[in-house]
């Protein structure tokens, strides 16, 4: 399928033919979506939990033996429902799913710090690309957000980024996300977020 999902009639379609491809997701509706045939745009909730012990920045810039500006990274996290997590839940302290069963995809950032960790407080920290995977085989359904991410002190301030792309239903997707910090660390010592994603 080349385009996004236009009606509801075309996503249960959509859904159906990837069950019987054997591909491994979510049960129906945990993955919140709302369809709108008017303006032919999905929204789509669900919540982020970071794996602590995924997170990797570059040896160089350092500050206080935090990353600096123009430090980069990679991370990786889980994907539930929305409304899941709460600050703190989510991912054990040695990086498992806390709810192996409501885990409904994955989710890797990379990027750029802004802001030096030592001392950002709060507006942009750093600036990522986020790549949301929805199958158990890498670049079956998914899609891209760019933009800013905001500093620890701005839990519950919401950030608009871009969508930029996807593959399979998602593979012309284009259109806004919102994303709200809800709080660090979790028990493994990762960021949860919470997305709202308005895709054309």
């Amino acid at each position: 399928m080349n385009t996004p999902l236009p009606n509801k009639t075309t996503r249960k379609f959509f859904w159906t033919i990837l069950v019987f491809m054997g591909v491994a997701i979510a049960p129906s509706g945990a993955l919140a979506h709302d369809d709108d045939i008017k303006t032919n745009r999905t929204v789509l909730k669900f919540d982020v939990a970071e794996i602590g012990s995924r997170f990797f920045p570059d040896d160089e810039p350092l500050v206080d033996d935090l990353p600096a500006y123009g430090n980069s990274f990679i991370t990786q996290g889980l994907i539930y429902p929305f409304g899941t997590l709460n600050e703190s839940n989510g991912v054990l302290p040695d990086g498992t799913p806390e709810f192996p069963d409501k885990v409904i995809g994955r989710w890797t950032c990379f990027g750029w710090h802004v802001a030096d960790a030592a001392t950002a407080v709060t507006g942009p920290a750093v600036v990522t690309t986020q790549i949301y995977e929805f199958a158990d085989t890498p670049g079956r359904v998914s899609f891209v957000t760019d933009g800013f991410e905001l500093a620890f002190g701005d839990v519950g301030v919401p950030i608009q980024r871009a969508v930029t792309g996807g593959t399979g239903p998602y593979s012309k997707a284009r259109g806004e996300a919102r994303q709200t910090f809800l709080g660090f660390p979790n028990t493994s010592g990762g960021v949860n977020l919470r997305f709202t994603v308005n895709v054309k």
